[in-house]
């Protein structure tokens, strides 16, 4: 899907999200242009959109990881209004694909990601007209005490209750089980067509799955009459190997949709943090690890946003969206 140049842009609805949770739905390959001819127009229109299975949704979209997580993220309930703008920006800006999780949440905030979610949906002033205005993308956990289809199907129910909504968009399996217990994969997916026959969910997808699963649980869903959707994966240019290469070909063969997850690298790559400014939390272990081994491509990015005036954060999605999938040699 190609998006039109623009001479200006306006600043991106992640641009004010602290974290860089945003998800990116893969477009169609072409050539890229010379880098010197890169320039940072719009992502994509308000009224431009992708198919994922039988859905419309925006080419991007908007992740909730961080809300309710306490441990990873330092979320507090004080937040709560600000993520609300966030929220109302997004929609005002032509994102209608909003990706949570069942396990989004630490401690006694578990699930709620989605709580928030479902109550910002309900509070909105803005175009929520019919359900194709927000689409609701939720991940079920695979957790070891879920063990049979019911189960699975019960976990979706819940998350209904807690969006306070009669339909997901797309439900999906948060983690393949199949190297430490394949049993239990197989129900699972059960539980994917158990929803999907219910009208539970109108579309359904993976999560962190490798293209030898991936090809396993879409012939599986394929026999039993359930057509697979998506596949997220994680992907920057910190997680941009051969495996995310090889399933985005498996998914381009399968016609199934790819999610890019966590293109700003859990923060690394939005500029904010260095050896002398740490996030607080576990994050702040791998980040001391990582970051002085990407001050030049930081400085690279750095050099692009004051160039056109952007933010990192801006340039690092742009170049996901615009570059990386269609050019895997692009970051090398």
């Amino acid at each position: 899907m190609a998006l039109p140049a623009a001479k200006a842009a306006p600043a991106t609805p992640f641009s004010s999200q602290p974290h860089g949770g945003g998800v990116l739905l893969r477009r169609p390959s072409s050539p890229p242009p010379p880098a010197a001819a890169l320039r940072l127009g719009p992502l994509f229109w308000p009224w431009q959109k992708v198919k994922v299975g039988p859905l419309s949704v925006s080419p991007m979209g908007f992740g909730t990881w961080a809300w309710g997580n306490q441990l990873l993220w330092g979320y507090q309930e004080s937040m709560d209004s600000e993520l609300q703008e966030c929220f109302n920006l997004a929609l005002k800006n032509g994102i209608n694909l909003f990706d949570t999780a069942d396990s989004y949440g630490t401690g006694k905030l578990n699930g709620q990601s989605e709580r928030l979610l479902g109550k910002f949906i309900r509070e909105c002033q803005g175009p929520i007209k019919s359900p194709d205005d927000v689409i609701i993308a939720t991940k079920f956990a695979a957790y070891p005490w879920r063990l049979t289809s019911g189960q699975f199907v019960n976990a979706c129910k819940s998350s209904l209750e807690r969006l306070q909504i009669d339909r997901l968009g797309i439900g999906q399996l948060h983690w393949s089980t199949a190297n430490y217990a394949p049993l239990q994969e197989r129900a699972l997916w059960d539980g994917l067509v158990e929803m999907y026959d219910k009208g539970l969910v109108r579309a359904v997808g993976v999560s962190n799955y490798g293209p030898k699963q991936l090809l396993k649980i879409h012939s599986y869903l394929a026999s039993r009459g359930v057509p697979l959707s998506s596949a997220q994966v994680q992907f920057s240019l910190l997680s941009m190997g051969d495996e995310q290469m090889e399933l985005k070909t498996v998914c381009d063969s399968l016609g199934v949709r790819l999610i890019a997850y966590s293109p700003l690298g859990l923060g690394m790559l939005t500029g904010k943090y260095d050896a002398s400014n740490l996030p607080n939390g576990p994050r702040s272990v791998l980040f001391r690890q990582i970051l002085p081994g990407l001050e030049s491509l930081l400085s690279c990015l750095k050099s692009i946003a004051d160039r056109k005036g952007k933010t990192m954060s801006q340039v690092r999605i742009f170049l996901s969206a615009e570059r990386l999938w269609s050019d895997p040699n692009f970051a090398k």
